[in-house]
């Protein structure tokens, strides 16, 4: 390995008991040594509640949103919010944001799904200046502000704007604006193609692509039991890629896997046997650390020796239990490698 990889948490995305058990699990990762707890935010509780009393209860880890939509509050909230996470947490927030899709997007939030492309960038772009305590004058496609500024004092520090995204041109966008760049659902061949948008993108903007902090959230399962273990994985990831929308579909028949075509196709029908049965062995161990904690450790080892990748961030399959999700944490943790 050439490099030093952190290692994260990203928090389950599944809902969980209640607020205190999104802290244990936070609290949990800062002692076993991980860098950053990374929360989700979809349908349940509100994610900068959450992360408030994440900061207020941990020491040292930083807590980040991953993700924000673009969509439900506006770029200037979004300002007002991670300056406020910001101060509360003592300079260790991080502020993930992304577009989301439509199916949450219109269905659940109510609003059109638009040019998600063009609203990231023009949220990231409004986002920073609101961090840097200036006056916000804005002239955008999407957005139009003027004659505020934060009434509060900026950061000391300002927390990095990082971005989601999963096609080429998303991609591209996060290394031209954004301080970091969060990747899902990718081979580690697809993962090396990313990077090369993301370096483009970086060229675009006159910018170093170093300077972009790069993480991967992969679905990780580690069990005593390893094929339930697997199972979990396996059940997970034919979720996102046939319920899910059509993102992650797409993104993995770009990748060269067109059976992800008829694990949608499956999934859609209600065949949900037809649909695991498509995500085969090979394609799992591409794209998920399940199984003995041996196997595991292999296959996140594969992404952490890509050039340009700066963190793992460890995900759980949606239907792992509280102590699944302990035992994968604690067997894929820093400290234990």
């Amino acid at each position: 390995m050439t490099h030093h990889t952190e290692r994260d948490v990203h928090l389950p995305v599944a809902a969980q008991p209640s607020v205190d058990s999104i802290v244990d699990y936070t609290q949990t990762a800062e002692n076993l040594g991980y860098e950053c707890a990374w929360l989700p935010e979809t349908w349940g509780r509100d994610a900068v509640t959450a992360l408030a009393v994440m900061a207020e209860r941990t020491d040292e880890i930083d807590v980040g949103s991953s993700i924000l939509n673009t969509y439900s509050r506006s770029p200037a909230l979004l300002g007002q919010t991670a300056a406020t996470l910001q101060e509360v947490s003592e300079g260790r927030f991080r502020l993930g944001l992304g577009p989301s899709g439509p199916i949450v997007i219109e269905n659940w939030h109510g609003i059109e799904y638009g040019n998600p492309l063009r609203r990231t960038r023009e949220t990231v772009e409004i986002v920073k200046r609101v961090l840097s305590g200036e006056s916000v004058d804005y002239d955008g496609d999407d957005f139009d502000l003027s004659g505020f500024r934060l009434r509060c004092d900026a950061p000391e520090e300002t927390p990095p704007v990082e971005v989601t995204g999963m096609g080429p041109k998303a991609v591209e966008l996060a290394g031209r604006f954004a301080d970091g760049w969060h990747g899902l659902m990718l081979t580690p061949d697809g993962m090396r193609d990313r990077l090369e948008d993301l370096e483009r993108g970086a060229d675009l903007g006159d910018r170093d692509p170093d300077d972009v902090q790069v993480t991967f959230g992969m679905n990780c399962c580690v069990l005593e039991d390893a094929e339930r273990a697997r199972e979990l994985a396996r059940q997970h990831t034919a979720f996102y890629v046939g319920g899910m929308g059509t993102f992650y579909r797409d993104s993995l028949v770009r990748q060269g896997y067109d059976q992800a075509e008829e694990i949608y196709d499956a999934w859609q029908e209600g065949d949900r046997e037809r649909a695991l049965e498509a995500l085969d062995d090979d394609l799992l161990d591409e794209l998920c650390a399940a199984g003995d904690a041996e196997t595991a450790r292999e296959n996140m080892a594969r992404y952490e020796e890509i050039d340009g990748v700066d963190a793992i961030a460890v995900s759980f399959p949606r239907g792992a239990r509280p102590g699944e999700i302990s035992e994968t944490m604690e067997a894929l943790a820093p400290d234990g490698d």
